[in-house]
Parts: structure tokens; C-alpha cells; sequence
């Protein structure tokens, strides 16, 4: 197996090569040129073993020039500590074949733990096989969890520098404490003057200037990313929907063969698609089913086939999913359609800020999808209404994906087992969650409501957000977006 980009098939390169650079040097995002088969035998011997066994065997199919050894000591790295369940990513039967994947059991307490624990282990292997020598410098730009993550992750990490954008109005209190508090000798973050989508098309905008790589290049420097246009994040996701698929048949509530559906609060479209991998490589699910907030860019294109980011941008309290460029959408184009299409959709996108894929390729969308949408009310409504009929809270997030679900069982009438994607702790997102629970919130901080909410919940605040009281604050700067290539050189003192 070899990575080609998806905007120009004659670039190959290995899976070291493929983490280290993070993005292809035309714009284009890795993917593998073969998907490996998973049979029915294997599934069954996966649901045997616990999450670290099948995330070995998962990876291996992707690391291509990483031996056993490597791999097994990033997996274990990665999960034999610091998740606060020892199933690393435990199902929560909530009733009406409906299981909730818990995926924020890990120390930032989001789903984007699962790949962002392992990222940098993987990174420290390919870099020794692929940039040997080179300082690496993890750019990022997120929506409010990811960000954590990846400071957590790559904290203090020899030889890795990480700087992080963030949208200065656009993730919540607690998502803004947890990386303005970080710790670590090679952390840098900075809030910029818009949305997420300002953020990542910056760092995009960085990556591909052959001017400032060429700058780092003479200090001894190269760009990586932790966003999941880094094949490196998005195949560890790929683990967790064979991992809960093999725990519903561990536990006897389906046989394998069994299908199941997935559904996915996203916004860069990154989640899902590794529960779109995974179905292309053998996992037996029959419909994706991908849950937007009113930032509704997603919904409509699986359902139209028109992308078409040219309209209002909306600040939800699912701030993690106000994305209106979805990055990893690219990865599936070009699944469906190619190469050629994917750089006249791509090209169209950037300079028109929309485009419209053929009728073949919207048939094959609707076949493999479904999706749907709510707003800041009905998301409300539904944490409500899953804490009062079912005593079981969520984050604002998840009860996007909850609602969508419920919305597309009433129309279609579909009782296949469904696996719901949870992306983070409800504590993360108080301020929402005890408003929809418990009413007015007014006059409350953030760790007094946290309080509340366990209060009231009956469920303790998770450590690592609760001490984030008494942590001091590192980093408090504002950048334009036009002004973060500055900004990045600035902090990496060249």
C-alpha cells in the first residue's frame, strides 16, 4: 500500500511520509491507493480481543513501512493509560436499538483523544523514517476540542513544536481554559479575529507557501498537521467503529453479519468518514447517517449534491460543529469520483465558494448517507428530554446526533441497530447542558455551574476539568487572520 493525493495521483509515498508532511504539496490529502478487506472471520476474532489488540490489528493495515513492534508500542502507548474506562470506548445502551459510543473517556475528554493520544507516537516513528533530523511543527487550527487534544498530546514531545489557532469567539469557556492553561515547553496558542473556517483556511494557506517552508527548512523545520487532514489522525478513528461494533457482537446483541448504522455529529467531516472506511473495508454498516446544527452546509450537499458554503454562518452551543468548509469531504469526493473532479470541485470551491457534483455521484452519496439537521432549541430538547426519560445526559454535540437520529427513524421507520457517535463530556459545554436540564443558568461562573451540573446529574465533573480552576492562564493572544503567517514565525522565533 501506498498514499496518493487526491489531487494528483502520481504522488506516492509511504505511510511515514504521509503522517510526517500532513498534506500534499498541491493542496491534496493523503489517502491509501488500496483499502484492506476485513472478513467476517477477522471481525469475529476482533470482538474477542480488547481495544488495544484491535487497534493493532486495525493500523497494521495502514502503517505499511512500520514494523509490529512499532505499532504495538504507539497503540499501547496510547490507550494503556490516561482514559478513565477501561474499555477506552465504552457503549452506553440507551434503548429502541440504540447504543451512544462514549469517545471523550480520554484526558481532555473528547473524542478527539482517540486519535490525537496516538498521533504523536506515530509521528516521532515516521519522522524518524521520513524527516530524520527535522524539528517538526505541528500547525493546527480547531473548533474547540481538538485543540486540547492536540497540545495534550504533543506536549514536551523531543524534536515537536505545536502552535495552535482557535476562534476567539468560537469554542466555550471551558474549551478556551483547557488550551489557554496548557502546559508544556513547546506549546504556543493564539485566538484569531473569526470563525473556524478563517482558522483552518490559514493554516492550509501556511502549509502550501513554499516561501515560509522554505524558511523553516533553513532553520531545520517542517509543517505537520494534528487536524484530520493528517491521515495519521484520521485512521486511528477508524479503530472505534470496529471496536463498537465488535463489543455489541462480545455482548450478544447482534451476531457478525449483523449491519448496524452509524450516526456522526460532524462538521469537517472528518468522524464520519472513518465510519466510511471502515464500512468499505468490511464492517457491515448500512447507513451513515451524518447529524449537522444549523450550520447546515453538510445536510444539504448528501441530500442535493450542491456544496455551497455561501451563506450565514451560525455560533451554536455545538460551537465544536460551526464549520462551513469541510476539509476531509475532499477524502470521500474523490472515493466516489476521482482525482480530475475532485480539483474542478475543489478549484470551484475556492473561487466561487461552491460546486455541484454529477447526478452519478450524488446516486452513490444517497445510497451510502443519510442526513439531517437541528438548531440550538431542539438540541436543548433533546438533552432534556434524554436526561428526563432516559437519565442519561449529554453534551450539545451528541444531542444533535441524537435528534437527527430520531428524526430519520420517524420517517423511515428503520429499527437497525444504531451506534451513536458521543464526541464529549457534557461538563465541557455546562453553561448549555444545565440550561436545558435544569432552566436559567444566569449568574453563575463556569465552575460554578460545572458544580451544578454534577449537583444535579448525579455524575462527577471529570478531574482534568475541574482542576482547570486553579491552573494560570499562558496564553492570552488575538490575531487576525491575515496576520497568522507572521504570528507563526513569531512563535517559532525565525
Amino acid at each position: 500500500m501506498n498514499y496518493i493525493s487526491t489531487r494528483d495521483t502520481s504522488v506516492k509515498v509511504t505511510a511515514s511520509q504521509a503522517i510526517t508532511k500532513g498534506i500534499s504539496s498541491e493542496g491534496g490529502l493523503f489517502v491509501p491507493d488500496t483499502i484492506p478487506c476485513v472478513t467476517a472471520e477477522e471481525i469475529e476474532a476482533l470482538s474477542k480481543k480488547d481495544y488495544i489488540g484491535r487497534a493493532k490489528d486495525i493500523l497494521s493495515l495502514f502503517l505499511n513501512d512500520f514494523t509490529e513492534e512499532e505499532v504495538e508500542s504507539c497503540v499501547k502507548g496510547a490507550y494503556e493509560t490516561g482514559f478513565s474506562d477501561e474499555k477506552i470506548a465504552p457503549l452506553a445502551k440507551t434503548g429502541d436499538g440504540a447504543y451512544v459510543l462514549e469517545l471523550f473517556k480520554g484526558p481532555t475528554c473528547a473524542f478527539k483523544d482517540m486519535a490525537l493520544q496516538i498521533l504523536p507516537r506515530l509521528l516521532k516513528v515516521a519522522g524518524g523514517k521520513a524527516a530524520k533530523g527535522t524539528e517538526i511543527v505541528i500547525l493546527v487550527a480547531t473548533s474547540g476540542d481538538t485543540g486540547k487534544a492536540a497540545l495534550e498530546g504533543f506536549k514536551d514531545v523531543e524534536h515537536t513544536r505545536i502552535l495552535v489557532f482557535y476562534p476567539s469567539d468560537g469554542v466555550s469557556p471551558m474549551q478556551k481554559l483547557q488550551m489557554c492553561t496548557q502546559e508544556g515547553k513547546n506549546v504556543s496558542v493564539c485566538a484569531i479575529k473569526g470563525n473556524f473556517d478563517d482558522a483552518q483556511s490559514g493554516v492550509k494557506k501556511i502549509f502550501t507557501d513554499k516561501a515560509v517552508a522554505a524558511k523553516l527548512a533553513e532553520n531545520g523545520m517542517a509543517f505537520s498537521s494534528a487536524n484530520s487532514i493528517n491521515w495519521g489522525r484520521l485512521a486511528p478513528q477508524i479503530v472505534y467503529y470496529f471496536s463498537a461494533y465488535c463489543d455489541l457482537v462480545a455482548e450478544g446483541e447482534i451476531k457478525v453479519g449483523d449491519k448496524i448504522n452509524v450516526v456522526v455529529p460532524t462538521g469537517n467531516f472528518g468522524n464520519i468518514l472513518a465510519a466510511y472506511y471502515a464500512k468499505e473495508m468490511g464492517l457491515p454498516v448500512a447507513k451513515l447517517i451524518c447529524a449537522s446544527n444549523s450550520n447546515s452546509v453538510l445536510t444539504e450537499f448528501l441530500t442535493t449534491g450542491i456544496y455551497d458554503r455561501n451563506r450565514k454562518f451560525f455560533t451554536t452551543i455545538s460551537p465544536s460543529m460551526d464549520i462551513l468548509i469541510s476539509s476531509n469531504l475532499e477524502r470521500f469526493l474523490y472515493a466516489l469520483a476521482g482525482s480530475e473532479n475532485v480539483k474542478s470541485w475543489m478549484a470551484s470551491l475556492a473561487s466561487e465558494g461552491k460546486y455541484k457534483v454529477d447526478d452519478a455521484t450524488l446516486a452513490k452519496i444517497k445510497e451510502l448517507f443519510a442526513a439531517g439537521c437541528c438548531d440550538d432549541e431542539q438540541t436543548k430538547a433533546t438533552i432534556a428530554r434524554m436526561f428526563n426519560e432516559k437519565n442519561y445526559l449529554c453534551d450539545t454535540h451528541t444531542a444533535v446526533a441524537i435528534k437527527v437520529y430520531e428524526d430519520y427513524k420517524a420517517k423511515t421507520g428503520d429499527k437497525t441497530p444504531t451506534v451513536i457517535a458521543s464526541t464529549a463530556s457534557p461538563f465541557k459545554f455546562s453553561a448549555s447542558v444545565l440550561e436545558a436540564v435544569d432552566g436559567i443558568n444566569d449568574g453563575l461562573d463556569e465552575f460554578e455551574m460545572v458544580e451544578k451540573l454534577a449537583e444535579i446529574s448525579k455524575e462527577s465533573c471529570p478531574e482534568q476539568l475541574a482542576n482547570l480552576r486553579s491552573k494560570a492562564v499562558r496564553f492570552e493572544g488575538v490575531c487576525s487572520k491575515d496576520s497568522m503567517e507572521k504570528v507563526v514565525l513569531d512563535m517559532l522565533g525565525i
